[in-house]
């Protein structure tokens, strides 16, 4: 049940850097990194997208699927 909670937060604030990213940018400043290669505004409305993906395959079970798929046969886990 609380990740269910986390998960509904995370895609909360993911879908608040979505929509008002010019917030995000005068509290947090801009990223100099972000501002050379796509621009601050793109960089904050693409990590809250992969927020809410992330926390959305959390919350269904499917993200530790994928990073065993993606990293397990580096442990030998198949």
């Amino acid at each position: 049940m609380g990740g269910y909670i986390i998960a509904g937060i995370v895609m909360v604030v993911g879908f608040t850097m979505v929509w008002k990213s010019q917030w995000y940018i005068q509290n947090f400043g801009a990223s100099q990194w972000a501002e050379q290669h796509m621009g601050s505004f793109m960089f904050y409305k693409l990590l809250g997208v992969t927020l809410i993906v992330v926390a959305f395959l959390g919350a269904t079970g499917s993200l530790g699927d994928i990073i065993l798929g993606i990293f397990g046969g580096l442990f030998g886990i198949n």
